[in-house]
């Protein structure tokens, strides 16, 4: 396996800023919905949500990305007033005991306001500024680093055949384009993450090589975020379950880190934080 150079950036927050490169980040998810593809239906109630936030942080995460609308496939959108009622009091709550950076997983522009306000940190919009066009407002006037991802379609319908004439030109011109688009809306580009979209409008194929090739999207200058926690190619190569993928997701995420990734995001903090330490230390070794 070879590893590739991972350049270090500084993104700021209002709590201080977010040191990317130096050492791989580990981005805890906390989905407070009905029917997230692995964990839907565990988290809804509030105690429950806040709890297993607050067990996030003390596995080790870096981040917490909390939302409150399943983005997989074939999902239905769900309407701001409900993703708030879902995600509001869990940041609240562990804003009270942690100053930990919490990523708003959404696609409303309302919803990451609301969420900024009760003391969220970045935004994570796997629309990339195009589903709600108040969004790109939101960032702009929150200064807060921005999370744009890769994605052919929408949820509902993105894993309908995708196909590509050529992957990783297609994949980084989208998102160069959607950093171009960005900046003009007054959102500055040092404050973007990148991430390939791992499962979004791809398929088993489509998946493997970007992960294997992840370090290609180094030409956009960007930190790059990996998010393939359990995803369905890693069940269907191995034939496990969802809850039965943290062997597939340990490789993936290695390989990812060895190609550049600044960020995983995983389901088990635990297990990948351990990842990320020995692959860091993979990574430098002389």
């Amino acid at each position: 396996m070879s590893v590739f150079p991972r350049r270090h950036y500084t993104l700021r927050m209002q709590s201080g800023g977010l040191e990317l490169g130096r050492r791989t980040l580990v981005m805890g998810i906390l989905n407070v919905t009905p029917d997230s593809f692995s964990d839907g239906g565990r988290y809804l109630s509030r105690q429950a949500a806040v709890q297993r936030a607050l067990d996030l942080v003390v596995a080790g995460a870096d981040i917490l990305d909390i939302g409150g609308e399943s983005t997989r496939p074939n999902s239905d959108p769900v309407a701001p007033d409900e993703q708030l009622e879902r995600v509001l009091p869990v940041i609240e709550a562990v804003r009270e005991s942690s100053d930990i950076p919490i990523s708003i997983d959404t696609t409303s522009g309302e919803v990451a306001r609301k969420a900024l306000d009760a003391g969220a940190n970045i935004i994570n919009d796997v629309s990339s500024l195009q589903f709600d066009e108040e969004m790109a407002g939101v960032a702009a006037d929150s200064g807060v680093p921005l999370i744009l991802m890769h994605m052919q379609g929408k949820p509902k319908t993105m894993q309908v055949s995708p196909t590509y004439a050529s992957l990783f030109s297609e994949v980084i011109a989208f998102l160069e384009e959607r950093i171009a688009f960005a900046t003009r809306n007054g959102i500055q580009r040092t404050q973007i993450i990148v991430d390939p979209g791992i499962g979004f409008g791809k398929n088993i194929h489509h998946n493997l090589l970007l992960i294997r090739d992840l370090e290609l999207l180094r030409c956009l200058d960007r930190p790059i975020l990996l998010a393939a926690s359990r995803k369905r190619f890693i069940g269907t190569i191995l034939d496990r379950s969802e809850e039965d993928r943290e062997v597939g997701t340990a490789v993936v995420n290695s390989f990812g880190i060895a190609a550049g990734a600044h960020i995983i995001r995983a389901h088990d903090v635990e297990i990948h934080k351990q990842v990320a330490v020995m692959s860091d230390a993979l990574r430098e070794a002389v």
